[in-house]
């Protein structure tokens, strides 16, 4: 054997015994970790048991209240309560720690006092400086009680005495899942903000987390370190929205039912404070098995061809060029027309017939409205297009939540225009819009052309410190000459007074709006049959108050296709909630003028009690009001004069409520009988007679 196969061996040697030591070494690492036990624990629970680790305490997330101060998302806090045994000096341990125990047995109602008592004592003489008292959390009333319990109870001199509650917080919605999509939700893990304000304010709502040393105990249990300001954590700021719980109500409810009419696939409804811009109600409801949900928010992010509502665009261009003129005569015919190879034709299948310019728009005419722009526009692709951008129409509202969609309407440059698109687009197709991009337009109408950003959020605070106040933007520049303005809302009013929404015309209050029935597209391939229904308008007609759009997205049931149009379908959703909005809003309502005159009793005499009279006086600015004291009644000149009560005798109780009257009768004894309705006009029994005896004191009352 020669000297380089000697090497060879030896190093093999060498190897082998390595390969062993390192067996060797695995064995007992897995030994000490799983098997070895230390004066009766394993190593692996000591380990646990001792380690310190960082943790984040999250801090209380911020409310979000509607614009009457009613919550709409806030957290409640839970409590995991322990105990660190160790603090207590033995006096004040032997002294208090079996009133600790009947006290956790009294609210856990799971062990008796003796258990949790023992329980404790177990703790400190094994040295544990936590002990987790019960894995149910408990409320901020238990916990509040608790703070005055011995070991949690604490003042300026004296601390705490080892007692533990930690916070944890839970989002929690009053209206459980009103406005659920705009409110939005919470990352179960991260606790951060998913979708809708929760989101968009996720900083500000988060406030700051604290962040210190926790000691890790056996089962997972953490306890802090020290309790010093890292471990404090800063709570998160309120949002005030603009949202009314009422509003978003009717909206809610409204929709709901017409998609249930419909079995629609989905629907929105935005309710618009005209002159601020407020939104008062934002409702999103997608179908989902056989029920409806929020689980998208069609309002801001739902772009699509808008259909005949955007004609309103296309009549403000040409009237503000003065292209046309609202009475000149268009002649639509009676068949569909082709414009290079596009089919164009009305709701009908046809046209329209000779009719106006004016009723082109009320009759929602796609040939009337394809041969007014074929006058002037086609010619001039880019002004129209300009006046697209100055309507403000091609760009994002700006409105502060995450996840609005920009808007694409084509232009000449754009990448996909063709001869069909001016065409297409003058009634609403070839464009991607979101309804909340629409209502803005047509709100920029009702406030007489200046146009108005989108605001949901008012005000963050700090407790009651304004961080931010959100005021309205309105730009001071109007889209368009006031004339042009004026004749649009001649239009709008005419679509609901002679076009397809008059069944929605009422004689209360004025409606202002346009319907728009769109073909929904499939696999790139406009669906017959398939719609996407909307009415955009606004209300009262002339003040404008409120604007709203009411969206109802591929409705199935109908008895002809014309009974799944706008007009059938969105336009009466809109009138359903405005219903109710305008019983709702006393402001919209002129005032009661004041009647001074005195008020005179269907039965010729009125009376009461003056006190109660000089109440009602004052509040209601009455100025004939009882000079005198007690009760009173009317003479024939309209003026007051007390009326006699003795106690002898039967009191005259004609004139008076029911209520005034069983007081005087039944005070003395009387049984009343009562036939009618009203105040009294008759009484049995004869005013002051001699008070009878008290077996017969009956007495019939006729109101009327």
């Amino acid at each position: 054997m020669n000297i380089k196969q000697d090497i060879i061996q030896r190093a093999n040697h060498v190897f082998y015994v390595v390969i062993v030591l390192a067996f060797g070494v695995i064995a007992r690492l897995v030994y000490v970790q799983y098997f070895q036990t230390f004066k009766g624990k394993f190593w692996s629970e000591r380990v646990a048991a001792t380690l310190i680790q960082r943790d984040t305490i999250r801090a209380m997330r911020g409310n979000i209240y509607a614009n009457d101060g009613s919550l709409l998302a806030t957290s409640l806090p839970t409590y995991v309560v322990g105990l660190d045994p160790t603090m207590a000096k033995p006096d004040y341990f032997n002294k208090k720690v079996d009133s600790l125990g009947l006290l956790l047995s009294r609210v856990y109602k799971d062990r008796s006092a003796r258990d949790y008592t023992d329980l404790v004592r177990d703790a400190r003489s094994r040295k544990r400086r936590y002990v987790l008292l019960n894995r149910r959390r408990v409320s901020f009333e238990e916990r509040q009680e608790m703070l005055k319990w011995p070991f949690f109870r604490s003042s300026t001199k004296v601390a705490a005495r080892g007692g533990v509650l930690r916070p944890y917080y839970e989002r929690y919605h009053p209206y459980a899942r009103m406005a659920e999509r705009t409110i939005g939700n919470l990352d179960a893990k991260t606790g951060r903000g998913l979708i809708g304000l929760e989101a968009s304010f996720q900083p500000i709502l988060a406030g700051k987390n604290a962040v210190g040393l926790v000691e890790v105990l056996a089962g997972g249990i953490r306890k802090p370190v020290n309790d010093g300001p890292d471990m404090r954590p800063e709570p998160g700021m309120d949002l005030y929205t603009t949202i009314d719980v009422n509003f978003q109500d009717m909206a809610e409810s409204a929709l709901h039912d017409a998609l249930e009419k419909y079995q629609a696939d989905k629907g929105c409804v935005i309710v618009m404070e005209v002159a601020t811009g407020e939104i008062r109600a934002m409702a999103n409801l997608t179908r989902r098995g056989d029920r409806y949900v929020e689980n998208f928010n069609h309002a801001l992010a739902g772009r699509t061809d808008p259909g005949s509502t955007f004609k309103l665009a296309t009549m403000m261009a040409l009237m503000e060029e003065k292209a046309i003129s609202l009475n000149q005569t268009v002649e639509t015919g009676h068949q569909a027309v082709r414009y290079n190879g596009l089919r164009i034709a009305d709701s009908n299948g046809g046209g329209s017939g000779t009719i106006t310019a004016r009723q082109v728009f009320e009759k929602s005419s796609n040939i009337g409205t394809h041969l007014l722009m074929r006058s002037y526009f086609y010619s001039r692709p880019d002004l129209y297009c300009q006046y697209l951008r100055q309507f403000r129409l091609t760009k994002p509202t700006g409105i502060h939540m995450k996840g609005e969609a920009t808007p694409v309407v084509r232009n000449p440059d754009m990448k996909g225009w063709s001869k069909y698109s001016l065409p297409s687009m003058s009634y609403g197709y070839e464009m991607q819009i979101t309804p909340l991009q629409m209502l803005t337009f047509y709100n920029t109408v009702a406030n007489g052309g200046h146009w108005v950003r989108p605001l949901i959020v008012k005000q963050i605070k700090l407790a009651d410190e304004i961080i931010e106040d959100n005021k309205p933007y309105v730009d001071p520049k109007p889209i368009c000459s006031q004339e042009t303005i004026r004749k649009a809302q001649e239009l709008l009013r005419g679509v609901v007074e002679h076009g397809t929404a008059k069944h929605i015309n009422n004689p209360h209050y004025g409606i202002a709006g346009k319907t728009g029935t769109a073909q929904k597209i499939i696999n790139g391939q406009y669906q017959p049959g398939r719609y996407y229904t909307s009415f955009i308008g606004y209300f009262p007609a002339d003040k404008p108050k409120y604007s709203m759009i009411t969206v109802v997205d591929n409705p199935h049931q109908g008895e002809n296709k014309g009974s799944l149009y706008a007009g059938a379908v969105s336009a009466p959703v809109f009138k359903a909630v405005a219903d109710r909005i305008v019983a709702y809003d006393i402001r919209m309502h002129a005032p009661i003028r004041v009647n001074t005159s005195q008020p005179q009793s269907s039965t010729g005499l009125l009376a009461g009690y003056a006190e109660d009279l000089h109440t009602i006086g004052s509040t209601l600015n009455l100025r004939n009001e009882p000079s005198t004291e007690g009760w009173v009644e009317t003479t024939e000149d309209g003026h007051w004069k007390s009326r006699p009560t003795r106690s002898d005798q039967v009191p005259d109780v004609r004139g008076l409520s029911l209520r005034d009257a069983l007081f005087l009768l039944e005070n003395r004894g009387f049984r009343v009988l009562v036939e009618g309705r009203g105040k009294v006009k008759e009484q049995s029994v004869e005013p002051g007679a001699a008070t009878i005896k008290t077996a017969q004191k009956v007495i019939t009352l006729t109101l009327g």
